[in-house]
């Protein structure tokens, strides 16, 4: 269990102490996607849906998320976000839409866990918004694309 930070000498889960750590700027990106039937694709895309404004929601809906990851994720420290970007890739090809989150602070531990936090949400509330017209959406590929700041290597997916 030495090899995961969660875990004590014992095997008892608990929150990693930060304390000692420096302060530093930390940033991180995630990424999903979710696919959805064509027609559906077109209403989100023209802002059609009678909902109103699907990907102006779910942007709010993610950043609202990454304030609250500590609530939602036991171990997780409560930070201080300085900066949150939630942004959305339309792939009308494929019926698709990527979500990318963008965390960042100045603090003692990072951010990962908010950008990961911030692209589900994203995700599950255009899925809340759609699923009226397509239950069939599915949300794939959730994962930590780059992570710099504090004391272990910066981290930029696909780069060993």
């Amino acid at each position: 269990m030495s090899d995961l930070t969660h875990f004590n000498e014992a095997g008892d889960a608990h929150m990693v102490d930060v304390g000692d750590k420096s302060i530093t700027h930390r940033v991180a990106v995630a990424e999903g996607l979710i696919s959805m039937q064509p027609k559906t694709f077109a209403m989100v895309a023209a802002g059609t849906h009678k909902k109103g404004d699907v990907l102006g929601i779910a942007r709010v809906a993610g950043i609202m998320a990454t304030k609250r990851t500590a609530d939602l994720v036991p171990l997780c420290h409560p930070i201080g976000l300085t900066r949150v970007a939630v942004e959305f890739e339309l792939d009308e090809a494929a019926s698709a839409i990527k979500c990318l989150c963008t965390t960042e602070t100045r603090g003692q531990t990072g951010v990962e866990m908010e950008a990961l936090t911030g692209v589900q949400i994203a995700l599950l509330t255009i899925y809340d918004m759609c699923k009226a017209v397509d239950r069939a959406m599915v949300m794939t590929a959730v994962q930590l694309n780059e992570k710099s700041g504090g004391k272990s290597s910066d981290y930029v997916r696909g780069v060993q």
